[in-house]
């Protein structure tokens, strides 16, 4: 069993006069974490799960405090409405049995940000606490089992990720991870009025597999994607981000003339539905994107770890146009924490111009000699 860092968290969080929202992509394990939770706070407590007709009916646009207090029942002291983006007008529903019984502690799950946060951010100002769960990071399978196992197992990370499946799974990892890729992980963004060709989506997550670690020009994933124009290829990143598949890291442009000041580079959240988009399930070793492989699992790893320790931190990746290039950097406190990522560890002089031009600054590269301490270990 695999215990979720945001399990302590979330328990610390309850009944403390807080909504509860849990976001996350589907299948990271959101309703298993909830159901561990719930385990320890022994209360009693009602669920609904809005993916069922059911319950959408029962929570229509029409429904009242009273009739909301009814469906949860009159000793119940902890209410769970998990995928809750599937209710229209979700944030006045939330807000009406907080302002009604103040004393239940209300969770609400949600796969899509779009939805849940944008619902929810007028009508529970001053009232939410959100968390954000990701798939399972490297850090939680070292507690699970131990350091050497966790590292024997690293490559097979690398490939397939590390959705709960994936990893409970060994010897299932393709056919679970393209099940997951079909079935579920544009589900919310597909069901969008304005998507009007889902094959675009694939066609432009596939290109973006193909330049993790490269910089992006939305001119040119339109032309490669053919028959979309840049603000429908930005609109539909926009969204994919929403949903938690893919993250975006913007270019650090202050200092110096030459910098690129508007690039972006896209990762996505697991390895492997990176790996399922490109269809290669090859190990590292044997890749020509090995470093692209190692770059994504580090940056998701340590940005799973920042959310986790609510590390507040502005993360960039640095370029000149005369391409001297830091991979990634996390400013926080007036203080710039440079990276380089290296498959095997050697020496690297981080470009002079950037040294200069930020004096406030530490550096350090990250090899698969010395990355725990960078993933949160």
């Amino acid at each position: 069993m695999l215990t979720r860092d945001l399990r302590q968290s979330i328990l610390n969080a309850c009944f403390k006069g807080k909504v509860i929202l849990l976001l996350g992509a589907r299948q990271v394990g959101k309703t298993t974490l909830l159901r561990e939770v719930l385990k320890q706070l022994q209360v009693s407590y009602t669920w609904f799960n809005a993916d069922e007709a059911d319950i959408l009916q029962a929570f229509d646009s029409s429904v009242t405090s009273t009739q909301l207090l009814q469906l949860i029942g009159p000793d119940k002291t902890l209410v769970v409405i998990d995928e809750a983006q599937q209710i229209p007008d979700i944030g006045r529903k939330l807000k009406l049995i907080y302002d009604t019984r103040p004393d239940i502690q209300v969770i609400a799950t949600g796969s899509s940000a779009f939805d849940l946060q944008n619902q929810t951010a007028e009508p529970l100002t001053g009232r939410k606490k959100t968390f954000h769960l990701f798939p399972v990071s490297y850090k939680e399978t070292v507690i699970a089992t131990s350091t050497m196992e966790a590292k024997r197992l690293l490559d097979t990370r690398l490939t397939y990720g590390l959705y709960p499946e994936v990893v409970n799974n060994p010897g299932h990892e393709k056919e679970i991870l393209v099940e997951i890729a079909q079935s579920y992980l544009y589900k919310d963004v597909l069901q969008l009025d304005f998507i009007r060709k889902p094959n675009h989506i694939e066609k432009l997550l596939k290109a973006l597999a193909f330049q993790v670690g490269s910089e992006v020009s939305y001119n040119e994933l339109a032309q490669t994607i053919g028959n979309i124009d840049t603000a429908t290829v930005e609109k539909y990143l926009d969204l994919l981000e929403k949903a938690f598949v893919i993250f975006k890291l913007p270019a650090l442009s202050r200092n110096l003339r030459n910098e690129i000041k508007k690039g972006k580079k896209y990762y996505f959240s697991d390895n492997g539905i990176r790996n399922v988009l490109m269809s290669n399930f090859t190990l590292p070793e044997m890749r020509q994107d090995k470093g692209a492989l190692w770059e994504n699992f580090l940056i998701s790893e340590r940005l799973k770890n920042n959310a986790y320790q609510g590390r507040f931190v502005n993360t960039y990746f640095w370029r000149t146009h005369d391409r001297a290039e830091i991979d990634y950097l996390e400013e926080s406190d007036g203080i710039i924490q440079a990276y380089e990522f290296k498959w095997k560890e050697k020496k690297v002089r981080f470009p002079a111009s950037f040294l200069e031009a930020y004096p406030n600054n530490e550096t350090a590269i990250i090899s698969r000699e010395n990355f725990e301490d960078f993933v949160g270990l």
